[in-house]
């Protein structure tokens, strides 16, 4: 039996992740792990130039979300991580090679690596994908206001969402809980995140591990 819980976020650029991410922490007193964004040196300029900086940026996020990993698995607290490592393989790398924004030996390089890293990793208890359509991403992505997300175009988050929905269709190694998330508003609707959190409590077994006291 378990005596704690690992739990993934997974969703497109602006589907809510962090948000989420940090109001389940506060609510189960898990710890939370989030994206490395502002410490990221390479995406304001992967945003002017893909294919230059496609794979020094996948690389970055590769080596963090390994760390950041490990330290869930073999830390002695219940955590909550801000996007996992899958998603940058299965996702972005293959967005982008699928796009003609990543060369193919690097592709397959980074591939490489990705699959031996994550073989020497036990996987999450859960995958909550929150799943929101173009129109309200970009509709998010343009209230949080970041200059380098301000130019993403429709056919790069569509891309991106339809390479979520493959991977998660094929997701084999854990559960998964998707959440059609394009009317739920959970930073300002209680009602919305009550929901989310009953369905992630009923896809695992051990209430108790969720008590909020």
């Amino acid at each position: 039996m378990h005596s704690k819980r690992f739990i993934v976020i997974a969703g497109n650029i602006g589907s809510g992740k962090t948000t989420l991410t940090r109001l389940l922490a506060e609510r189960y007193r898990w710890e939370p792990h989030f994206e490395v964004v502002a410490e990221n040196p390479y995406l304001a300029d992967f945003y002017k130039d893909m294919p230059r900086w496609s794979m020094q940026l996948q690389v970055f996020f590769l080596s963090k979300r390994f760390q950041a990993h490990k330290t869930i698995v073999y830390g002695a607290s219940s955590a909550i991580q801000d996007r996992s490592i899958y998603e940058d393989a299965h996702i972005f790398a293959r967005a982008l090679y699928e796009s003609g924004k990543m060369e193919k030996r690097d592709y397959e390089n980074y591939y490489e690596l990705y699959s031996a890293m994550t073989q020497l990793l036990p996987p999450p208890d859960l995958v909550v994908y929150m799943r929101r359509s173009v129109p309200c991403l970009q509709e998010r992505i343009a209230q949080r206001g970041r200059d380098y997300e301000k130019n993403i175009p429709d056919e790069y988050l569509d891309h991106l969402n339809r390479c979520y929905d493959d991977w998660i269709e094929n997701y084999s190694i854990g559960k998964v809980l998707t959440v059609q998330a394009d009317n739920l508003d959970v930073k300002n609707k209680q009602e919305d995140l009550d929901y989310v959190c009953s369905k992630l409590e009923n896809s695992l077994e051990q209430p108790e591990l969720f008590s909020t006291c």
